[in-house]
């Protein structure tokens, strides 16, 4: 929605191949970030593999540590044959940029979470899992190379990147035991209506944008329209297409959506002006009855 309003483009066909080109794009980074973590798990394996094989080993590499190497949660993310195929299917490793999951091993190797893991006296399910979300949020979600190699190879995968992660956290949290098929990877679109949902709210900001540009305008009177962030205008206005042109969705719960949204995809300030604009909007919308589901809601 942003690109298209910034490229001044008015061909909505155009546009919403584009948008369900950057939602694939989404599932490319979801499924880059999950192989990942296996590879990170290969690393550990090769490092304990080359030490063994020195000339001369020392009794800690012949007899090394091995529990994060088993450890249950990443082999149920290594074994998985549903991620397997979905790896498979859209051709993805990192076989062209080993030297990001090695060096993200080896700065994992030095943190204090994977020395406190391999010396615990517990070995549970739990402290595995755990351990495997830590190595998610505290190092390859703050990997600079990680960045980096991202944004040269992507324009969308960065702006994405906090969505795709809360998702691999939500999937690991799934994970009952790391037995076999215990992680099952998400689909693209949770139900067949989510994609025709997507294709619709952008077709109806975009159709009654004359209608909403003024609404915006007149609650944002007291505001430097060439302050506002387009991000928020853009927001408010997919918001006002699902309050009014989507019956089924109750408004408190759009409300809470955008409000997230621009948290997420905007400015600091953004979530307490886009509240309060909205706010107006909707009350002055049902004083018109323009809305009819608002009683359900």
């Amino acid at each position: 929605m942003y690109a298209f309003f910034q490229s001044g483009n008015t061909s909505l066909d155009a546009g919403e191949k584009e948008l369900l080109f950057s939602i694939e794009k989404i599932y490319d980074l979801y499924l880059y970030q999950l192989t990942l973590i296996i590879d990170v798990g290969r690393q550990a394996r090769k490092v304990i593999n080359d030490n063994k094989n020195k000339k001369i080993p020392s009794p800690e590499d012949l007899n090394p540590n091995t529990r994060f190497i088993e450890n249950k949660c990443l082999k149920g993310i290594e074994e998985s044959t549903g991620l397997a195929l979905k790896l498979k299917e859209k051709k993805i490793s990192w076989n062209k940029a080993p030297e990001i999951s090695k060096k993200i091993f080896l700065q994992f190797r030095e943190g204090r979470h994977y020395q406190e893991y391999l010396s615990a006296t517990e070995d549970s399910w739990e402290n595995d899992r755990d351990l495997i979300l830590k190595l998610l949020k505290s190092y390859i979600c703050e990997s600079e190379l990680l960045h980096h190699f991202y944004e040269e190879n992507s324009i969308y995968w960065l702006d994405d990147w906090e969505l795709v992660n809360k998702m691999i956290i939500k999937n690991i949290k799934a994970m009952k035991n790391g037995e076999t098929d215990d992680f099952n990877p998400l689909s693209l679109y949770k139900d067949p209506e989510d994609k025709k949902f997507a294709r619709q709210l952008f077709k109806k900001t975009i159709l009654h944008d004359k209608e909403f540009s003024p609404m915006i305008a007149a609650k944002t009177q007291n505001w430097d329209i060439e302050r506002i962030a387009l991000m928020d205008i853009i927001i408010m206005k997919m918001a006002l297409a699902e309050i009014t042109r989507f019956p089924e969705i109750p408004v408190k719960v759009s409300l809470n959506e955008y409000i997230e949204l621009s948290k997420m995809y905007s400015t600091p300030k953004s979530k307490v002006f886009v509240n309060g604009v909205l706010d107006k909007l909707v009350e002055e919308l049902s004083l018109g009855k323009n809305i009819p589901k608002l009683s359900k809601s």
